[in-house]
């Protein structure tokens, strides 16, 4: 992947994490679990895509 895409994909990854830990410090009552459930997989996606494109990345 270009550089351009992996940090496009970064911003994209902060910006869901910081959703999700606005998500979480609700109360308990006002927590969208289905809201949450899908942010925290979007969220694992995309670190999952930026940790593989760092380790293609690394000379060995």
């Amino acid at each position: 992947m270009s550089n351009g895409v992996i940090a496009i994909v970064a911003i994209v990854s902060a910006v869901i994490w910081i959703a999700v830990s606005r998500e979480s410090v609700k109360p308990s009552k006002e927590i969208n679990s289905r809201k949450l459930i899908t942010l925290l997989f979007a969220g694992s996606v995309s670190a999952l895509v930026l940790t593989i494109s760092l380790f293609q990345s690394l000379p060995f």
